[in-house]
């Protein structure tokens, strides 16, 4: 091939994957709206059993979720395994100071990162925690092609986990 071949293929390669990203970038339903949700609520996924609260829940859980936009990515995740993880996680995620990319997903390539106040990098303490963290972090969110990577407090690597 010539260069002039290789340049033009690569082109039409490349508008091809940014057409495709776009198209999967929309809800599909072609209001202007914005929905920022990462996954369906709990309402959604039994069929819409929500509707059916009464006023007063359903204003628990408006403020409930005023809140939560209003905490840090990492305050989210504690309180989720607070609510839902076992002992063990619940230890592991106390040692979580930050939380980055679990807000914006597309289900095509999503990386979130975890840090941590563990020391000593792939060899030290927080090896083992760190797995326990990304097995919370897949139970808190959901992605199709989603990875966590999880880093001590020096910014080194403990591990890793699908989500």
């Amino acid at each position: 091939m010539g260069m002039k071949t290789k340049i033009a293929l690569g082109a039409v390669v490349g508008i091809a994957v940014i057409g495709a990203l776009s198209a999967n970038a929309g809800d599909g339903d072609g209001d202007a709206k914005s929905d920022n949700r990462t996954s369906a609520s709990a309402g959604e996924k039994t069929g819409g059993a929500s509707e059916a609260k009464p006023a007063d829940d359903q204003a628990d859980d408006k403020a409930e979720d005023k809140a939560e936009e209003k905490a840090s990515q990492a305050e989210q995740f504690k309180a989720f395994v607070q609510k839902n993880g076992t002992p063990k996680e619940k230890d592991a995620v106390s040692h979580v100071t930050k939380v980055q990319g679990a807000d914006e997903q597309n289900d095509i390539l999503d990386a979130a990162d975890v840090y941590t106040d563990f020391t000593g990098g792939i060899m030290g303490e927080g090896t083992g925690p760190a797995k326990l963290i990304a097995s919370s972090f897949a139970d808190w969110k959901d992605s199709e092609n989603g990875l966590v990577t999880i880093y001590d407090a020096d910014g080194e690597l403990l591990g890793n986990g699908q989500f």
